[in-house]
């Protein structure tokens, strides 16, 4: 090395973390590489059912930025958690039914026809982590169908539910729309009636602790842009917030 000369102290960014819950999985995915090619930054993403996002973060787990359900983000906000002021609205999904591709769609435009369409199913898929998997029981008791549908239910902890039903487990399956539409061999019979609907909000925020608070907030301020509303409606979500 020359008199004078110094060695390189570059070092290099880590990347931003963000975590999320399942519903905005798709969407993220896409948007995520068009923040990186745009940026030139990269992120790393961790993915769990809500209910399981909650406990990892009360057992101590961090990112820079994490993106869920509206009402735990609040909590998480006034426990200091997240920081003040950063929380904002993401995406709205809806809870809808999807058959097997090929498979004829049962009327469910009112909940009396939803309910005839769940009773005469062999059987109806959902999951019990999940934001809308811990809702589907209570819409079968507000359809007077509880006790038969227990006969009825094929469930799995998270994740989609989708593929029980490709694989002919199960007639119906019953998740948020975003959940269901990537799942290859999987047809959309659509949204059960509004009167029952269950809107699932969620936002973005970012970790109190982050090395990277403000790059962080600038990752959601990207990710919210009112440009991308026709790729959240595509993914099944409404864009809110924008």
């Amino acid at each position: 090395m020359a008199p004078g000369s110094r060695a390189s102290t570059a070092v290099a960014v880590p990347a931003l973390r963000l975590m999320h819950s399942n519903s905005t999985h798709a969407l993220l995915h896409e948007l995520l590489a068009l923040y990186e090619e745009e940026t030139g930054d990269r992120v790393e993403t961790t993915m769990y059912a809500g209910k399981i996002v909650q406990e990892r973060i009360a057992a101590g787990e961090r990112a820079d930025a994490l993106v869920m359900g509206t009402p735990v983000l609040k909590e998480f906000e006034r426990g200091r958690v997240l920081v003040h002021g950063s929380v904002r609205p993401f995406a709205r999904a809806r809870v809808a039914v999807a058959v097997r591709c090929g498979e004829r769609h049962p009327d469910i435009s009112t909940p009396a026809a939803l309910a005839a369409a769940l009773l005469a199913s062999r059987c109806v898929a959902h999951t019990v982590h999940g934001a809308s998997g811990k809702y589907i029981p209570t819409l079968f008791e507000r359809l007077g169908i509880g006790e038969a549908m227990r006969l009825r239910t094929i469930t799995r902890a998270t994740g989609p539910i989708g593929p029980v039903v490709v694989s002919g487990e199960a007639d119906l399956a019953l998740q948020q729309l975003p959940e269901l539409l990537p799942v290859e061999g999987l047809a959309i019979v659509g949204l059960i009636p509004e009167s029952l609907q269950l809107v699932l909000e969620t936002s973005g925020g970012v970790f109190s602790d982050s090395g990277r608070a403000a790059d962080a907030a600038k990752l959601l301020d990207f990710l919210g842009q009112p440009a991308y509303a026709e790729r959240f409606s595509v993914m099944g979500l409404e864009q809110v917030g924008a």
